[in-house]
């Protein structure tokens, strides 16, 4: 005879998401396991745990991820293994009331001489209802199917639109429309922001107009292409400035395989490349404020193998007009699934600076990722 904790436990109802280790670096998919509490009451615990092992080699600094910045040039030769990318989130539903938490370990530098520790940080925290979202999540504005099946953190940061922030969001159908932070990123007044994240010290003051973000996804058996529209209002001290973009992405089924892509243009500033581009920049030539405007995009060609080997071969690139940056990455996997949870692979490619202005080189890497979808 069971007792009644065992009978509660017979009737937990647990779900694991597989789709979440085929992506591999697709951050917007939530893993879990799910536990049905009665009265409409569920609550998941999910995310994964990933273990890289990186080679860096050439003439700039070593990183654990590319993404848009100058790392700063370097001779490099250098190994290193990382566990931070692993997360935790729970995710809480009460009929039609969502919550979701979710952290990595991002949040500051360990000590590799003892501890190699690393400092939990805050990625998504949000409430839903319905068709309204409130909270931290990816940007309105980030296509998330084009995220490429990559095993460097998020591909091809450079060309991609890669923000999270807080946001009031409406979405109907394929339509969504939102409200998120404002925050201006360069010119004559210091921030607290960077492309690795910032508290809220020597923040303008004046910002005080929300961005505005409005997309428009297209869905079907082929696959999602979302296409979004940005409109912002830059203030700078006593100047302010409109700065307007767009881009389209998605994924496009080609049977098994997919390709991955997104182009994005006009003045998106800190919305791409994290950390690539200045929203103001000074120009070189005159010596003025300038709102900078960028080109950037990305394609990436997934092609399965069999049912436990896959590849993915990306590039991704951006390109600024006032500072003439120029900043690309590509990268080549192979990537086996030894279980529905659990993955190993292998990735190659390389970094490259190429801004017109200052020094230019490149970085070749070599990485080793083991992955356990919870």
């Amino acid at each position: 005879m069971t007792t009644p904790m065992e009978n509660d436990m017979l009737n937990i109802k647990t779900k694991v998401l597989t789709a979440a280790v085929a992506m591999c670096g697709a951050s917007q998919a939530f893993a879990g396991y799910t536990f049905d509490l009665g009265d409409d009451n569920k609550i998941t615990f999910g995310g994964y745990v990933k273990a890289d092992v990186r080679y860096v080699d050439g003439d700039l600094k070593y990183q654990d991820y590319w993404r848009g910045n100058n790392p700063g040039f370097e001779d490099t030769s250098k190994t290193h293994f990382n566990v931070k990318e692993t997360r935790i989130n729970t995710k809480y539903q009460h009929g039609d009331v969502t919550a979701f938490i979710e952290m990595d370990f991002y949040g500051g530098e360990g000590n590799e001489v003892v501890s190699n520790s690393g400092n939990p940080r805050m990625r998504h925290i949000f409430i839903k209802y319905k068709n309204w979202m409130a909270g931290q999540f990816w940007s309105t504005y980030t296509p998330l199917k084009a995220f490429p099946d990559a095993l460097d953190f998020g591909g091809p940061i450079v060309g991609e639109v890669f923000i999270r922030q807080p946001m009031v969001r409406y979405s109907t159908g394929g339509f969504s429309i939102a409200l998120e932070q404002p925050e201006t990123w360069g010119g004559d007044t210091p921030t607290g922001g960077n492309g690795a994240g910032g508290g809220s010290n020597n923040i303008d003051a004046d910002e005080d107009t929300p961005d505005l973000v409005a997309t428009y996804a297209f869905k079907g058996d082929w696959g999602e292409i979302q296409a979004g529209v940005l409109a912002r209002k830059l203030q700078q001290g006593d100047g302010d400035e409109t700065a307007v973009a767009g881009n389209i992405g998605g994924k496009v089924m080609l049977g098994k395989d997919d390709i991955r892509f997104q182009i994005n243009v006009g003045e998106s500033g800190r919305y791409v490349g994290a950390g690539m581009v200045n929203d103001i920049v000074i120009d070189p030539k005159t010596l003025k404020q300038e709102v900078e405007d960028t080109t950037a995009f990305t394609v990436a060609y997934r092609h399965l193998w069999s049912d436990k080997w896959r590849s993915t071969l990306y590039y991704g690139e951006a390109t600024t007009d006032t500072l003439e940056l120029d900043r690309s990455h590509w990268g080549v996997n192979l990537i086996r699934q030894l279980t529905p949870a659990l993955s190993v692979g292998m990735e190659g490619g390389q970094y490259s600076v190429d801004d017109d202005y200052g020094e230019n080189g490149d970085s070749n890497y070599l990485q080793f990722s083991f992955k356990f979808g919870i």
